[in-house]
């Protein structure tokens, strides 16, 4: 079949032929390689509109709301599916058989433990660290720890490295929240569930019993999978950056986690309960919504609207329904939920919100739900990356099974062109 090309002209004497790369679904790509013997770069500020590699992981039609993960629409998945389920479906492209994924969450239970050393390497730390700087510091860490032969283009190792990473992520974020609130960390138990283990070792203290309740194992299930991956976001793309060197795959994930932190990407939830606590009470929220509309005020509505789907988040749905699930069974007491329930109530109302399409975000709900549990809003994005983390290495992963060479983006330089140097200082005694 002949490639569609388009024909690029800079003279009436000068034209360049450029081939169409059209994937499966969403906007085809023109291939700008021919453009370096032309000695011209294209130029695109943060990449938006520029593939950087070919996927078939996640896809999203940003205009119609849509989010798939290797097909499966993410509200399908996030109804009927176990998170270690999607994590097959995204690590392997298809959903597991009941052999299959016996073996695979046999393989995640039992390699859910972590070394002892690791608590020794975290007492060394403040009590008062943000947890997401721990774990960027213990993930990084278990590079260390797991350092045996790693040949990143062998399938099977990659595999290996896959699971340890899976099996131990959740251990590492429920050990850093113990040691944030000065609490002995809680080792895992092979007879729960993923998400049931997860909060069993967030919430369980030595002293009584913890029984894992079903609707917030169902809630951490479903934020879990609806955080799973997002296609070529800023923390996946680092990931991918890292991992084009060679570099250990506990390197790349923790590269990831610092990208993840910030609130523009996967502290947008903490970020989200940050404004809450800056409203504080419901009677000061119209204030706040003032503020919000006059351009240059510091106040920033968080939490709603979303940079990636023009209309809805199609995750928020859900999340909304599993907030007020949540919501029902630990009830609201707390001010802050009081006026996270009146904010959404405005915005599905209010003209401002609906004209400038300020939908409640899957960030808000989750930092409601979250907050409803009784974790602190440094905690939020560490849950994010737990659920995040197999969308890193199932990029990742894939990323090596194309043998995709070094990224190495261009630049137009701006700065100073040749010049001499004299120093100026005075010459050494």
């Amino acid at each position: 079949m002949t490639k569609q090309k388009a024909t690029l002209t800079f003279d009436p004497q000068r034209t360049l032929d450029l081939e169409i790369n059209a994937g499966t679904a969403g906007h085809p790509a023109i291939n700008i390689r021919p453009l370096g013997a032309q000695k011209l770069l294209s130029y695109d500020p943060g990449f938006i509109n520029t593939a950087g590699c070919e996927s078939a992981i996640t896809f999203i039609d940003a205009q119609n709301s849509v989010l798939l993960h290797r097909g499966f629409p993410v509200e399908q998945l996030a109804e009927q599916s176990r998170f270690s389920e999607v994590c097959y479906i995204l690590l392997y492209g298809n959903a597991p058989s009941q052999e299959e994924f016996d073996a695979f969450t046999h393989s995640l239970t039992y390699h859910s433990m972590i070394h002892q050393q690791m608590i020794s390497m975290l007492n060394g730390f403040r009590r008062d660290s943000h947890p997401m700087a721990l774990m960027c510091a213990m993930v990084g860490a278990l590079a260390a720890f797991y350092h045996g032969e790693m040949d990143v283009d062998s399938s099977e190792h990659r595999e290996q490295a896959a699971i340890m990473l899976l099996s131990k992520m959740p251990t590492v974020a429920a050990m850093c929240y113990k040691y944030s609130i000065e609490q002995p960390a809680v080792y895992p138990k092979n007879a729960l569930s993923y998400t049931g283990n997860f909060l069993h070792m967030l919430f369980k203290i030595p002293a009584e019993k913890y029984d894992v309740n079903p609707v917030l194992e169902r809630a951490i299930n479903r934020i879990l999978i609806l955080h799973a991956d997002h296609g070529q976001c800023p923390s996946t793309t680092t990931v991918r950056a890292a991992g084009s060197s060679g570099a250990s795959p506990f390197a790349c994930i923790a590269a990831g986690l610092a990208s993840l932190w910030g609130p523009r990407h996967g502290g947008a939830n903490e970020a989200c309960m940050r404004m809450l606590e800056e409203i504080q009470t419901v009677d000061r929220i119209p204030d706040f919504i003032k503020r919000a509309k006059i351009q240059g005020d510091s106040f920033r509505l968080m939490g709603f609207g979303n940079s990636i789907y023009s209309n809805f988040d199609p995750r928020a749905a859900i999340l909304r329904q599993t907030c007020h699930e949540v919501l029902s069974v630990l009830g609201m007491e707390d001010n802050l939920l009081q006026v996270a329930i009146e904010l959404e109530h405005l915005a599905m109302n209010n003209d401002y919100f609906l004209e400038n399409k300020l939908y409640p975000s899957a960030d808000f709900y989750t930092a409601l739900i979250l907050k409803a549990m009784g974790l602190p809003p440094s905690m939020f994005p560490v849950i994010t990356a737990v659920g995040r983390t197999i969308g890193w290495i199932a990029h990742w992963n894939e990323m090596h099974g194309l043998q995709q060479k070094p990224i190495r983006p261009r630049q137009v330089y701006t700065g100073e062109t040749h010049r001499d140097f004299t120093s100026a200082l005075r010459p050494e005694l």
